[in-house]
């Protein structure tokens, strides 16, 4: 195995889970708790992928319908659902998972993990080394960013889901739509000019210019709702230790 491609297949991948683990301003997660969630991510493109190649089989027709269905149905769908069945699977009952900014750092690993793996597949599938060195450079500037921005905004409803019982459905369901149609938008963008080829040149462009602003406006959202989650945890380790909490005084 090249090492080149080892490394641009994994070091954007650490860099981002990285970056995740230092946002834990409090309880730092347990090492092996990451490590699993990590691992059910990769997982999860088993059943992904199997469910893709079934959906795959039914084409509308037609470049944009094509690129349409592929981003939203086919690919948004089918991993951003298994993604969030491993990542329930792999913490929701866990002791650890006992702070609002968790459910962002356990969604986050576990996108991370789906990513890696899809990396891997991708960059060593190709037939030459400057092709899959390609691949891996597209991939490390926009494709595991924004599996990682799709974790980001799983974990925000994911925590509101474990911490907010009484919108317990409504969060879980918001958990998997919101990175869902992101994803499918992210995946169309550049699928539609895939499937016109030449024919698409002007409207790849455009595509292009708008995929860059809908990816700035990703990283947005996603850092608002990093120091939302931030905000909430601290309140939440705040009511742990303040002595006066539920403290009535009488005069």
């Amino acid at each position: 195995m090249n090492i080149y491609l080892i490394a641009i297949a994994i070091l954007p991948v650490l860099i981002l889970a990285f970056a995740v683990y230092r946002q834990d301003k409090f309880n730092k997660e347990p090492f092996g708790l990451l490590v699993k969630c990590f691992f059910f991510g990769a997982l999860s493109i088993l059943p992904a992928a199997l469910l893709e190649n079934v959906l795959s089989q039914f084409n509308p027709g037609g470049p944009i319908l094509s690129g349409v269905y592929t981003g939203y149905v086919v690919a948004g769908c089918c991993e951003e659902l298994f993604k969030l069945l491993m990542l329930a699977w792999a913490v929701w009952r866990s002791r650890e998972f006992d702070e609002y900014f968790d459910g962002i750092v356990y969604s986050c690993f576990v996108a991370l993990g789906f990513a890696c793996f899809e990396n891997i597949s991708y960059i060593y599938g190709q037939d030459s080394f400057l092709s899959a060195m390609y691949t891996g450079s597209v991939r490390a500037v926009l494709s595991v960013p924004g599996h990682f921005l799709f974790g980001v905004m799983m974990g925000y409803y994911f925590a509101l889901a474990k911490f907010a019982s009484g919108l317990r459905g409504k969060y879980l369901l918001l958990a998997f739509l919101v990175p869902m149609l992101l994803h499918g938008t992210f995946d169309a963008l550049l699928m539609v000019p895939e499937s016109m080829g030449a024919d698409g040149t002007i409207v790849s462009g455009v595509l292009f210019v708008v995929l860059i602003f809908f990816d700035i406006k990703m990283w947005k959202w996603g850092v608002r709702r990093i120091r939302h989650l931030q905000d909430l945890s601290q309140q939440q380790n705040f009511d742990r230790t303040n002595p006066f909490d539920g403290f009535t005084w009488h005069f």
